[in-house]
Order: structure tokens, then sequence, then C-alpha cells
């Protein structure tokens, strides 16, 4: 990775194009398993396999992306589709789920590997409401859309594990001024925004275009980068507990967004948070 002092934004992006991404530990297990039982493997179960891993996800991917053949017309983001396109025995020989997150960071950076896996799991819950959103938006897309909120915070995960220790300098940072932005203390930190490194990893990855206005948050006037945006935003608010007091103007987002009630957005969305103690929020 860049040696201190040289940590430009270039640098990173240079690093992570070459980096072999980690894995899940529960991913490699799972895709390890398929290898070895012929009967159960296909694109279905291996997508299932990695459809909650953004890291495994944007491993495969890159690798998708570097090698897309010139005469190939359709951009491909579903895992699926990727795996029938290069075939399994290029997937697992070019593509290994390897190494993991947890030799990647190693028995120092432990505090790290707890806040790559929340963020994991925040992202996981984000693409689950996503996905549902659109079904009931009846988008079309649905998967796109599932795919791209999971893949949202991707360049929060590929810094967790690869700059562990200025993370966590970061989070420090907003853990003693609450009302410091990400943003400001990423750039205190790092001298560049997670964002502007998951954009030029983006355009340097050539990721699929509707996958890069997905994560894009400055097309949030997009009916489905809005749904993208608003599913990332409860999770992460969520993740603070059901109390967090941004979550009244989520549902109220949410409620805009599905054409519902914000009681039945609750619902949906919230069905352990106390309804009463969320309405008297909403109130004040």
């Amino acid at each position: 990775m860049p040696q201190s002092g040289q940590r430009k934004l270039s640098d990173w992006v240079t690093f992570l194009t070459k980096a072999e991404i980690p894995v899940l530990k529960q991913t490699a297990r799972s895709l390890e398993a398929l290898r070895n039982d012929e009967l159960r493997l296909n694109s279905r179960s291996f997508a299932q396999a990695v459809k909650n891993d953004p890291l495994m996800s944007v491993k495969l991917l890159r690798y998708m992306q570097a090698h897309k053949h010139r005469s190939q017309e359709h951009e491909v983001m579903e895992i699926e589709q990727i795996v029938m396109m290069l075939g399994f025995e290029t997937t697992f020989k070019a593509i290994p789920p390897k190494p993991l997150v947890e030799e990647v960071l190693g028995r120092a950076n432990m505090a790290a590997l707890v806040q790559l896996l929340k963020t994991v799991h925040r992202a996981q819950i984000a693409s689950s409401y996503a996905f549902d959103w659109a079904v009931r938006l009846h988008d079309l897309h649905f998967e796109e859309i599932r795919a791209a909120t999971l893949l949202h915070d991707i360049a929060e995960l590929l810094m967790w594990c690869f700059s562990p220790q200025e993370m966590m300098a970061v989070k420090k940072l907003q853990q003693q001024d609450k009302s410091l932005r990400s943003v400001a203390a990423q750039e205190k930190v790092f001298g560049f925004s997670l964002h502007h490194l998951q954009l030029e990893l983006a355009a340097k990855w050539r990721l699929p275009e509707l996958l890069v206005t997905l994560t894009d948050d400055e097309h949030a006037q997009q009916q489905r980068v809005r749904n993208v945006v608003l599913a990332v935003n409860l999770a992460r608010h969520s993740a603070n507990g059901w109390d967090d007091a941004a979550l009244p103007d989520d549902y109220e987002d949410i409620a805009k967004l599905l054409h519902m009630s914000v009681d039945d957005v609750m619902t949906i969305v919230a069905p352990r948070c106390s309804t009463n103690f969320a309405k008297d929020r909403l109130e004040v």
C-alpha cells in the first residue's frame, strides 16, 4: 500500500486497482463448499453465496470489466450473469475467494475488523431495503438497485481493509466532535474524501455506468438513486439505535418515495421501534 507521506488519491487508486481484494470468511467457505459439490454448483447458487459480500462482489466486477470483450454490448452488474459469461473454471482460478479480511487485517487490527464487519452488515441491510422498495415501485432494475446499494460504501470497506489505522483516526475525530461530517473527517486524515476515491476507482475500473450513477448521491433527484440513498441513510442511522434523531426525517423521505404514510413506512422498515416514541419525535 502507499507509503506514509505519499498517500495521494492517485496512489490509492493505483494500489487498489492492483490489490487482491479480500473477502468475508463465510463467502469463502460457501464458495469452497460449492466448488466441491458439482450437483449444487450453478450460477444461481454461486450468486447466492456472493450476493451479501460487497468485497467479493466488487472483486468480480473489477475483473469482469478489465476483461470485458469488445463485442459485449450490454453492461453486466449481476453476479449470476458474470459467472455465466466467465465460466466456473475461470471464475475460481482468476478470482479466488481469498485472501480473507481477517488475514489482511491481522490480530493487530481487531478493532478495525469489527468496524469493517459492522459496515458490511449495514450494507447488507441497506441493500435489502432498497430491493424491497424497488419491487414496491415496480422498478424492473430491482436487482441492479440491490447490488448498487450493497456497493454504495465500497471505498470505505476497502480503506478499512488496507488503511485501518487511518480509518480508526477518522472514527476518533467524529467521536470527539459529533457535529463533524464524515467528509470533513476523511479529508483531514486522508487529504481526500472516500466518495472522491470511489468515483476515481469507478472510472479507473470502468465499472458499469448504471452502477456508478446509482452509487453517486449527487444524482439523488433520480428515483432509483433516491431509493439507494434513502436505504443507505436508514441503515446507517438505525445502526445507532431505533431512537436515532435522524430517523424521523428518514421515515418522511421514504414515505414520499413510496407514496405511503409515515406510519406504514415505520411498520415495514422498523418493526422493532416504538411507534409511540417515533410519533413523538415526528411531532417535535
